[in-house]
Formats: structure tokens, C-alpha cells, sequence
């Protein structure tokens, strides 16, 4: 499989060696400042690029009929616009907060603890985050997308960071050190304590993921997810 990396910061250089790894080539590096790309070159594009850049490097290559694999955060209000692009050329889509398989399976069981606990008012739940000092946005992607897991499995009608307000998850964002991702969530009763937790010990495992969403996605039409290629559905 011939990959193109839009974006080639830490997460593009590991995603180059776990796909190299996995026996393809990476046909392009394209970063700030690449004027001429060659999209007949590529099968797949994958795009952790920045913010600014992600909604035109996603839907210019849907509409040379190039599958995107996006873990690129900052660029979501204007995703329902590139679900329409990548329709309207046939073309294929996943965007995924995480591509960590491990936190997508956690993904999955926070949903279900969220139904198990709908009715039991006397737990309250909160969510935690660490990430290392280097990453600037809080709360992380992955800790949204588990707040809105619980949200649409509860009665809770949204989140709020380093808040408490009724009816709200608490989400609670730590900077520290080196720490690649740990995401905690935990039903605290007056009694009890219920608490499901994962621990990311590396960068490669969201590279990894990528990648099999890559593979993945080859002859494929349409908009996916991460539970697609895991057969969570």
C-alpha cells in the first residue's frame, strides 16, 4: 500500500515507521509549505497535520478519489462538510479522536458501564486526563468523546472542565512530564467506587491503529469509524 502522511511531526515520523514495518511505503511527506503533490501516487492519505490545514488537506484528496484516515483535532466544525465532499466523490473516510485499538475497545465499555449506571443516581461520575506538558489543548479529544459516550448512554446533559456543575461530568486535565495518554473514569458513590481506566505506555500504539484503519479502508465507499474496523458494531 502506497500512504501518503499529511502532517510528519512525532506522530507522522511514528506512523512512517509502523507502516514501513507493516510493509508499505510512504510515498509522500507533506507538511506547511508543500506546493505540488501528486495524488495518483498514493492509495491512502493519513492526516495528523494541524488545525488550519486539516479540512483542505481531507477534501482536496477526496476529490482526487483518495481515502482518508483523519486523527487530526481543532477542524470538526466543518466535518459534516467533508462527510459531504467525501460522498459526493465516492471517496472513503474515518476520523477517529484515537486510533489506539486499546482505546477504542475502552471507547466501547465506557458506553456500556454509561447504561449500566443510567439509573443508579446515587453514583456520580467524573472523568480525569493526563497527558504530557507539550500537548496545549484540554480536555484531550479522547476525553470528549468518552464525556459524550456517557452523555448519550445517561441522563447527563453535557461536560465542563475543571467545573463542577449539576447534571455536568467533571472532566479533569493534568499536564505532566512525558505521560503519552492516560484516561480515567470513575462512579464514585457514598459507599463504593466503580472506576475504569487506560493507560497509553506509547506513542506507536495510536500510530499502529492508523495504520490497520488504512488497511482497512482500501476498496472501500463511504464514512467509517474505528468500531468499523474493529468489528464493534
Amino acid at each position: 500500500m502506497k500512504i501518503a502522511l499529511f502532517g510528519y511531526g512525532k506522530m507522522g515520523q511514528m506512523l512512517e515507521k509502523i507502516g514501513l514495518s507493516r510493509g508499505h511505503q510512504i510515498v509522500a511527506k507533506i507538511d506547511a509549505g508543500t506546493s505540488e503533490i501528486a495524488y495518483s501516487d498514493f492509495d491512502v492519505a493519513i492526516d495528523f497535520s494541524t488545525p488550519d490545514a486539516a479540512f483542505k488537506n481531507i477534501t482536496d484528496c477526496f476529490k482526487h478519489g483518495v481515502p482518508v484516515i483523519s486523527g487530526t483535532t481543532g477542524w470538526l466544525s466543518k466535518i459534516d462538510e467533508a462527510k459531504t465532499i467525501c460522498k459526493e466523490n465516492k471517496s472513503a473516510f474515518i476520523y477517529a479522536s484515537n486510533f489506539s485499538l486499546g482505546v477504542n475497545i475502552f471507547f466501547e465499555l465506557n458506553k456500556n458501564l454509561a447504561q449500566m449506571m443510567a439509573n443508579l443516581e446515587q453514583y456520580k461520575v467524573s472523568l480525569e486526563e493526563i497527558h504530557h506538558t507539550e500537548k496545549l489543548d484540554a480536555p484531550s479529544g479522547t476525553a470528549i468523546t468518552l464525556a459524550e459516550g456517557i452523555i448519550e448512554n445517561s441522563l447527563y446533559s453535557g461536560w465542563k472542565l475543571e467545573e463542577e456543575v449539576e447534571n455536568h461530568i467533571a472532566i479533569t486535565s493534568k499536564r505532566i512530564g512525558k505521560v503519552p495518554g492516560t484516561h480515567t473514569i470513575n462512579y464514585e458513590s457514598s459507599v463504593d467506587a466503580i472506576e475504569i481506566k487506560h493507560t497509553a505506555h506509547n506513542r506507536e500504539g495510536f500510530a499502529l491503529g492508523a495504520i490497520i484503519a488504512a488497511e482497512w479502508i482500501q476498496s472501500k465507499e463511504g464514512i467509517f469509524s474505528m468500531k468499523d474496523v474493529l468489528n464493534l458494531t
